[in-house]
């Protein structure tokens, strides 16, 4: 290939699919698969069909490094866990409590504010989002697997449905299979 490529140059490879180049070495290229979800070291006079190029050749010593790729991606990964959407709670609900009143008279009854249990609710669900992406991107498990665990995880959100009655909108409510609770 007579092309120098610089990092962020957009390529095809005949094998792996499109991807993007995040380092430059001497005598081959680093360059991110998406069908790999990685990067392969690939050489320079390797044909690549350059898609979008960007100029450059050698390494500089500020060049993006897969470490800087990993870091960026944990820390998206980091923002997405702890970002919940703001998910409105019924009017009727606002400064609520919940009484949780034991059988037992001797002991004394426990009172919640609904607005913290809905938000504990709020955040199993983002959870269990998060958990089915982790799984539909997994690398080592194969469709019948993913497709088992995502009937449990369905079949968790029929289960949440007892408390669809807290939303404020029917499109952020818990939706399972359709079946049994």
């Amino acid at each position: 290939m007579s092309t120098q490529l610089g990092i962020g140059s957009r390529v095809e490879h005949q094998h792996f699919g499109r991807g993007v180049v995040v380092d430059v070495a001497q005598e081959f290229y680093i360059i991110w698969f998406k069908s790999q979800q990685g990067t392969k070291s690939i050489s320079k006079d390797y044909e690549l069909k350059i898609t979008e190029a960007t100029e450059g050749g050698g390494t500089t010593g500020e060049g993006v490094t897969i470490a800087d790729i990993e870091q960026a991606l944990n820390n998206i990964l980091d923002q997405r866990l702890h970002d919940t959407q703001m998910v409105p709670i019924a009017q009727k609900w606002k400064r609520g409590n919940m009484i949780l009143k034991p059988g037992d008279t001797t002991q004394q009854p426990k009172e919640i504010p609904i607005d913290t249990f809905f938000h504990k609710i709020i955040m199993v669900r983002d959870r269990l989002r998060v958990m089915e992406q982790k799984i539909n991107a997994h690398k080592g498990m194969d469709d019948a697997d993913k497709i088992e665990l995502q009937q449990y995880i369905t079949a968790i959100y029929g289960s949440l449905t007892t408390f669809n009655v807290l939303f404020k909108e029917t499109h952020h409510q818990f939706k399972g299979s359709g079946g049994k609770e």
